[in-house]
């Protein structure tokens, strides 16, 4: 019985809120793109159920609390719906204006904010980042030996803005392995940010040999967190207030930043209280810490809407609605493979669902159709949050999806292929 209850419930807010987009194409104002005159265009009535049948199933079944989902084709929202709840302990539903901590999904916009100074001859890419911190300027390798005795050689190449934007300069999450240089990086961007200021968090980095020598192997870490300081150095302000000026405000995003205001944070979306696979309690980390800067790997707050705004200005060629961030040349640079030959790429490595793609300036960039186990069209480009948010941009199809969840365990990483599964099996043709 009480499970029936459930399921009803979230049959309710799953399928209920189908009339979101309809309400939204009798009045843009409230859309935060141009609504299709036919909402789901593109979509089949079918594959479009299933999209909601999935959804109520989720949270029906506990595995995701709520969500907010959005996609745009051909420049038109044709999905813009919140299903489940916002805060589920409390009963709270979810809405359209829900606020998501990005995680990683902060790094693209991070990285279109150090190409706007590219593309004023202020960062180029193959210019040592010893130029802005001169403590980068003697970097030393690691070495393990068989007994796992730590080393160290002087790297023989610059770290570059390049290697900083396509994650080949060896500055690793220490979260992401257990070798002795590993143990010695902090472990991910908002640990860093909640433990240091700027000025010591590359202090740190500095200090510590690097897991790679600089532009020869793929490796996630502190890259896009290192180049939002140099953004800052180079503009003298804060990485919010770089990206409000040159980014968030030309694109139209008045929710988005690194604070969340007291007022807004009843719009925080919450995460359950357990992990749907481990069984252990669970949080978003950043809700509960202050962070000591504006870490552009990591510690941005956006809405679905927002973020979509976002995405189809990346679509469009760097701009929208008559403001541009970026030239087209310069976004088609940014979403094309920057790992040659010589770069061993681990991409594929980080999950399934990222097989068969090389990477770009902040993005993930499909080289090969039929090896990731998620779908898509080579081109199409893409990097998602360790909270639970997606989004990817798929220019054959003239597409934009973000969906928005507070799911940080490894569930998420369910989700991304299922979510993406559903929207190409919904797709008409």
């Amino acid at each position: 019985m009480i499970r029936l209850k459930a399921i009803c419930l979230a049959l309710a807010f799953a399928v209920g809120l189908v009339g979101a987009t309809d309400s939204l194409a009798a009045d843009n104002s409230k859309s935060p793109l141009p609504v299709s005159s036919n909402p789901g265009q593109g979509f089949s009535q079918e594959g479009l159920k299933k999209i909601d049948a999935f959804f109520a199933d989720q949270i029906a079944n506990n595995q995701l609390p709520g969500a907010v989902l959005a996609v745009a084709k051909n420049g038109k929202l044709v999905i813009f719906k919140p299903y489940g709840y916002l805060d589920k302990v409390n009963n709270k539903p979810m809405t359209t204006d829900a606020i998501f901590n990005l995680a990683s999904m902060t790094k693209v916009m991070a990285s279109v904010g150090a190409l706007t100074f590219y593309e004023e001859g202020k960062l180029s890419l193959n210019a040592p980042i010893a130029n802005w911190l001169p403590q980068f300027k003697e970097m030393k390798v690691g070495k393990v030996d068989a007994d796992g005795n730590l080393t160290t050689v002087p790297a023989k190449n610059p770290i570059t803005i390049q290697d900083l934007m396509r994650h080949t300069n060896g500055l690793t999450y220490g979260g992401r392995g257990a070798t002795p240089v590993h143990k010695m990086f902090p472990p991910s961007s908002v640990g860093a940010a909640a433990q240091y200021n700027s000025a010591e968090f590359i202090d740190k980095l500095a200090s510590t040999p690097l897991l790679y020598e600089p532009g020869t192997v793929w490796d996630y870490g502190f890259g896009i967190d290192v180049l939002g300081i140099i953004e800052e150095k180079i503009a003298g302000k804060p990485l919010g207030g770089v990206l409000q000026d040159r980014v968030w405000s030309k694109v139209g995003m008045p929710n988005t930043g690194f604070q969340v205001s007291e007022k807004d944070r009843a719009r925080l979306a919450q995460p359950l209280p357990m992990d749907p696979l481990a069984g252990k309690p669970q949080k978003v980390e950043i809700y509960e810490q202050k962070v000591k800067f504006d870490c552009g790997g990591s510690c941005a707050y956006s809405t679905a809407g927002d973020y979509i705004r976002f995405g189809q200005m990346l679509l469009n060629g760097g701009s929208i609605e008559g403001k541009r961030v970026l030239g087209p040349q310069t976004v088609a640079f940014m979403t094309s493979n920057h790992l040659n030959k010589d770069i061993k790429n681990n991409v594929g490595g980080t999950e399934p669902g990222r097989v068969g793609y090389g990477f770009g300036l902040g993005v993930a960039v499909r080289t090969e159709r039929g090896l990731s186990a998620i779908n898509g069209n080579v081109g199409d480009f893409t990097w998602n949050g360790a909270n639970g948010t997606i989004f990817w941009v798929d220019p054959k199809e003239q597409m934009v999806v973000v969906m928005m969840a507070a799911a940080p365990g490894e569930i998420r990483k369910v989700h991304r292929e299922q979510v993406n599964a559903l929207i190409y099996g919904a797709l008409e043709k």
